[in-house]
């Protein structure tokens, strides 16, 4: 499912515009953007946890030419499903 899909699926759930849809989906976004960008976590009961996991900086090999090569530290979303999702999968 890509997102035009969600928005047609959630205006007609809901009974409300494809645009109505699309700002509420755009304003999700957002919200668990600024609040992971901050170090806070998004937990919505039932359905998961959105957190930030910081890796470390590693050595990694270029496929191409298997040179060793220096792989920053960087900070990457993570999920984790809620049990109710994972019992619905």
């Amino acid at each position: 499912m890509n997102k035009a899909e969600l928005i047609a699926k959630i205006a007609e759930d809901a009974g409300i515009t494809k645009t109505q849809a699309n700002a509420s989906i755009d304003s999700f976004v957002q919200a668990v953007q600024k609040t992971l960008k901050k170090g806070d976590k998004v937990t919505l009961v039932g359905f998961g946890t959105f957190s930030v996991s910081k890796r470390k900086a590693r050595n990694g090999r270029n496929p191409k030419t298997g040179e060793t090569i220096k792989i920053k530290a960087k900070k990457v979303a993570k999920f984790k499903p809620g049990k109710e999702l994972s019992e619905k999968i």
